[in-house]
């Protein structure tokens, strides 16, 4: 008996495909069951959705349709797919994927079995919504249920791991409410948050 490796999950190999009994129907009404192969194992199928997904995602970004994509893009891709990776794990992600004499560019062949694996081993999952909202109520011990743009960008910049000046205006646009200008978090946190389904 052989096992075969497929992605993370191993099946024994069986010879041809499993058959399974399937009607057919004859222009005289009658039918009888004939075999069929199955198109394969469950594993097999959420592997080819995932490679689905990944090329999509990887398509948005390949301008000359080439199959390649800037690397500064990877960070957006890998985003994309629901994934939340620290900068020190996009880093040695792309490093991974990135060819041996750095282009500047990621090539699909590379990028997709780094990234079905990553996906598959669900690593770089975002932060659950409770804790996004409790490390918000930390920052705002009068429990007002906002923080100032000014208290904001004291945070992103003074604490932990900074944000880049790209970065903080991307997520002050979206967070900040121009009207009073705070970020009333409860709702910030509800519309960050990925639905894994």
């Amino acid at each position: 008996m052989q096992v075969t490796q497929i992605g993370l999950a191993t099946r024994e190999a069986q010879g041809p495909e499993p058959l399974r009994k399937a009607p057919l129907s004859h222009s005289d009404g009658t039918t009888e069951k004939y075999a069929i192969p199955l198109l394969g194992t469950a594993h097999e199928i959420a592997v080819a959705e995932l490679h689905k997904k990944i090329k999509e995602a990887f398509e948005v970004f390949d301008h000359e349709v080439n199959n390649t994509v800037d690397v500064r893009e990877i960070g957006t891709i890998v985003r994309s797919l629901g994934c939340c990776p620290r900068e020190g794990e996009l880093h040695d992600l792309i490093a991974e994927v990135e060819e041996e004499e750095p282009t500047g560019y990621v090539r699909f062949e590379k990028f997709l079995p780094v990234m079905t694996n990553v996906l598959l081993e669900r690593r770089y999952r975002p932060i659950p919504e409770d804790i996004l909202l409790r490390a918000f109520e930390v920052l705002d011990p009068l429990k007002r249920g906002f923080l100032s743009k000014e208290e904001l960008i004291k945070y992103m910049t003074e604490e932990g791991e900074p944000f880049s000046q790209e970065e903080m205006e991307e997520m002050l646009s979206a967070a900040i409410d121009p009207e009073s200008n705070t970020i009333h978090y409860k709702d910030y946190v509800t519309m960050m948050v990925i639905d894994e389904n």
